[in-house]
């Protein structure tokens, strides 16, 4: 399987942002599918990536991450992207609204946890601990994993109470444009809890996962769309078919999705 760098790509960046993404050696004549993919898709999409390629050998993919609302605004300023993945459905729907893309599907699931440092400086030990954390990392409104978040801490004011509720949006020191950003503060000891997607905290040895419970938790749900225009990759049809088979859903689950439908 190709080795999966995280680089920056700055030949996508058509608006002030920072796109990470996932390259990999092809041959000079091969033209990429170029795939736009939110920041908490990354690992995952890496692995389907390679094996897209394995089926598809005259196919290099080429992956760019970044928040959605960053790869929404990348392709309404017309970036030269074949396929479009987002954590929300709402970014998607403005692009397709827009005309900048067709066939929006679901594809994925995710859902929403707590994450500490590894010394816990706040002392949390569920979620209902949440509001007497000092320093709280969130995503920005305008990213799905802020909308989501938003969504939590209102189901939560009823564990919580208003005072409680009041005193955690307070001690929210930072909101953040993407989910690996969030995850970043609680790693670097900038933060003394965040939330963030499951599949973000898998396999993070720096931070301890607090669960939400069930009845709060939010379930985030993943589009894929084609983008409509003339140069569009011949292959772009063939990657939305992949990622419905059992070896995409496959990948998807290893790396703590739920395929859409499961």
């Amino acid at each position: 399987m190709p080795a999966c760098q995280i680089t920056t790509a700055p030949r996508l960046v058509v608006v002030l942002a920072l796109v990470v993404g996932c390259t990999r050696e092809a041959p000079a004549e091969s033209e990429p599918l170029v795939v736009f993919a939110a920041s908490s898709t990354a690992d995952a999409f890496c692995e389907l990536a390679s094996a897209f390629e394995e089926e598809h050998p005259d196919t290099p993919v080429e992956l760019a991450f970044a928040g959605s609302q960053t790869l929404r605004l990348q392709l309404e300023h017309g970036a030269p992207a074949d396929i479009i993945a987002t954590a929300n459905e709402a970014h998607i729907r403005s692009l397709a609204d827009a005309g900048v893309v067709r066939g929006a599907v679901p594809f994925a699931e995710n859902r929403l946890v707590v994450i500490v440092p590894k010394e816990n400086p706040s002392g949390l030990a569920a979620f209902e601990d949440l509001p007497n954390a000092n320093r709280v990392v969130v995503g920005l409104p305008s990213v799905p994993l802020g909308a989501y978040t938003e969504q939590l801490f209102e189901r939560g004011a009823g564990v919580w109470g208003a005072t409680s509720s009041a005193r955690l949006r307070r001690h929210v020191v930072s909101k953040e444009a993407n989910a690996r950003l969030v995850r970043a503060k609680v790693e670097l000891g900038e933060a003394d809890a965040a939330v963030v997607y499951a599949t973000d905290a898998r396999g993070r040895p720096e931070v301890d996962v607090i669960p939400v419970p069930e009845a709060l938790n939010v379930t985030a749900l993943y589009f894929m769309a084609r983008v409509d225009r003339p140069e569009s990759h011949p292959q772009a049809g063939a990657w939305i078919d992949f990622l419905r088979t059992e070896r995409a859903r496959g990948i998807l689950g290893r790396h703590g999705f739920q395929t859409h439908g499961d």
